[in-house]
């Protein structure tokens, strides 16, 4: 058994899967919404987290999930993540190399992180030939103060990495250059993955609730009102006259210019492939309309990405999952984790 828990900021999310041969089949999975505060270095509120404690042990318990040895992702916001080209090097010459080159692009003393790195590509067909490291940090105490929580709520963490990492070993397909956007409540996740690799990150404070913000002010709805508005209506132009996708339009304007932005910079400082389609994943993924206004305001196809492809899952159980897909991404991505 293998399972990912996601804990997100307004939720969180677990699934287990079973494995036989090469195959992949869901066990269970399940989502519940929470509204404390974030994980962070310097969390230390007892009752918040008991209460954290607590949503998980019974999110555990009403999904009926078997084992104690979760993976689990850092946001974004918090961790670190560059790709660093290096001339032709050996692994054990990168190695040592990235230790010293880490001080230049890690805003964090060394001495407080948790590094890793991870060669992605060696372009020896490039002038001068080079090595494409990723290298992704975090501070020590964001890792432990993750562990010590899950440890109360009586579960053992067997591996840590980024919520992208995850959603890119879901998502991204393994034969093209794809860009995977996805919509948490507080912040939007954009990678950029090449044959199921990730090559690139960006996160920008742009994101669901904005999106709730905007139907809220427009229609002076209270914010579950909007929140309500938002999923059930969103661009659908026939629904509310249209209201609820004109109040949506703007902010969605903002999101798509800060993608173009970070596929600029990918293309420029990079010279990967162009991505040629766009996968979109998240809370706010599932909004009527949303895919096709990005697909006009990128020139790309965009659609919802499908965190269950790579898994046989149950009619039945796909049928319940249905509404709440896009949700799962990172939880699938890391219960697919191989060690």
């Amino acid at each position: 058994m293998s399972i990912g828990l996601d804990i997100g900021s307004t939720s969180i999310k677990v699934v287990e899967l079973s494995k036989r041969g090469n195959d992949y089949m869901l066990k269970s999975a399940g989502a519940v919404g929470y509204s404390g505060p974030e994980i962070d270095a310097n969390f230390t509120d007892e009752k918040a987290i008991a209460n954290m404690v607590a949503v998980i042990k019974k999110l555990f318990k009403d999904a009926k999930i078997s084992s104690k040895d979760v993976s689990i992702s850092l946001p974004e916001t918090q961790v670190f993540t560059r790709i660093l080209p290096f001339p032709m090097l050996n692994d054990q010459e990168i190695a040592s190399a990235v230790k010293w080159e880490a001080e230049e692009y890690i805003p964090i003393p060394l001495k407080d992180a948790i590094m890793e790195h991870q060669i992605i590509d060696r372009r020896e067909d490039t002038k001068p030939p080079q090595v494409l490291v990723l290298l992704v940090a975090s501070l020590r105490s964001l890792v432990e103060k993750y562990v010590e929580i899950l440890e109360k709520a009586d579960l053992n963490v067997v591996s840590v990495e980024t919520e992208l990492m995850s959603m890119v070993r879901c998502l991204a397909p393994v034969d093209k250059s794809a860009l995977l956007i996805d919509f948490g409540a507080k912040s939007t996740n954009i990678a950029v993955s090449n044959n199921g690799q990730l090559y690139f990150t960006r996160s920008i404070p742009t994101a669901g609730a904005a999106f709730t913000r905007a139907v809220s002010q427009a229609l002076g709805a209270n914010a579950a009102q909007a929140e309500e508005y938002k999923k059930t209506y969103g661009l659908d132009e026939r629904q509310l006259e249209g209201k609820v996708g004109k109040a949506l339009l703007p902010i969605i304007k903002v999101v798509s210019q800060e993608i173009k932005k970070a596929i600029h910079y990918y293309q420029l400082n990079l010279k990967g492939n162009s991505p040629s389609t766009v996968i979109i994943s998240g809370g706010s993924a599932g909004m009527p309309g949303l895919a096709p206004a990005l697909t006009n305001l990128l020139g790309l196809e965009v659609t919802v990405g499908s965190p269950f492809s790579k898994i046989q899952v149950d009619p039945t159980a796909a049928q319940s999952l249905a509404n709440y897909a896009p949700l799962y991404s990172v939880a699938v991505g890391l219960a697919l984790r191989n060690e």
